[in-house]
């Protein structure tokens, strides 16, 4: 039997910012060293009030305030690449105009030649979300009608949606993705009660960090199940992966299809070689 790492894909995440390795170099390194993907995070801006607690515990990192858009630095890294995957890790929808994400979005995936992953998510971050005029309470909820409103505007000639939240009439919207259908759509949240059907109706990946947590697999099936989906043909994504090869099989019989490793955002001196060594984890893995 063959071992199920042979078809299991890698890539990379790393907050771009100006202090660190820049993306277009990022992506040469990544595609050279045999990588599958590359993956942005998104911040528009980090409210100075900081109510809001960091998730990963003590102060928020200084990356945070400093990222790049996730779309202008992927187009470049599409102009100088041919094969990865380009990502969004996750792109916060929340905060951003369903008819122009959709042109962004359906842009990088022209541009790259259908190689864009939308991964998205809702965020955690009250007074960045609510800078845009978003409602922290009902950001699930936005961000569903978000999303099926995009995936109007990407297969339709004259799409049109009319939501609570997402309301507009027939536009046409040019380009439309390479990608039938529109780029996979992955949810970026860790388990939760909602998260299932979430994935189930409007995703066709779940990328959580960390791990599945108990009974995932058997719930997200139960989902899909509703929905007269296969939960075979759900991609699992595992964000922040773990980089020692053994954990990384144990993950693979999880059920993960794709890793992604996290990279500090740190200079090409720092980047490459820790590239390197990942690249030498993924042969050992594909070697079986």
């Amino acid at each position: 039997m063959a071992f199920a790492g042979e078809n299991a894909r890698f890539g990379v995440t790393m907050f771009p910012t100006e202090y660190a390795i820049q993306p277009i170099e990022l992506a040469r390194a990544v595609e050279a060293r045999g990588f599958d993907s590359l993956f942005f995070p998104e911040h528009t801006h980090i409210p100075a009030s900081r109510a809001t607690p960091f998730p990963g515990g003590g102060e928020l990192p200084k990356q945070y305030s400093h990222t790049f858009d996730p779309f202008v630095a992927l187009g470049a890294c599409a102009a100088v690449t041919s094969r990865i995957s380009l990502g969004t890790g996750i792109c916060l929808v929340i905060q951003r105009d369903p008819i122009t994400l959709a042109k962004e979005v359906a842009s990088v995936d022209f541009i790259s030649g259908g190689r864009f992953i939308f991964g998205i998510g809702a965020g955690w971050n009250r007074e960045e979300m609510e800078n845009h005029g978003a409602d922290y309470r009902r950001r699930w909820a936005q961000v569903r009608e978000k999303v099926l409103a995009m995936k109007s505007i990407w297969t339709e000639e004259a799409a049109e949606f009319h939501g609570g939240h997402v309301n507009f009439d027939p536009i046409w919207s040019y380009p439309k993705p390479v990608q039938p259908g529109g780029p996979p759509v992955w949810i970026g949240s860790n388990p939760s009660p909602w998260v299932f059907d979430r994935v189930a109706e409007y995703a066709s990946g779940w990328m959580p960090i960390g791990g599945l947590g108990s009974g995932s697999l058997e719930k997200l099936r139960a989902a899909c199940d509703k929905v007269g989906r296969r939960v075979e043909d759900v991609t699992l994504a595992l964000f922040a992966a773990p980089t020692k090869a053994d954990t990384l099989r144990g993950r693979i019989d999880q059920g993960f299809d794709e890793f992604i490793f996290a990279l500090p955002s740190e200079t090409a001196d720092s980047i490459l070689p820790m590239l390197d060594q990942l690249a030498e984890t993924v042969r050992t893995i594909r070697a079986g």
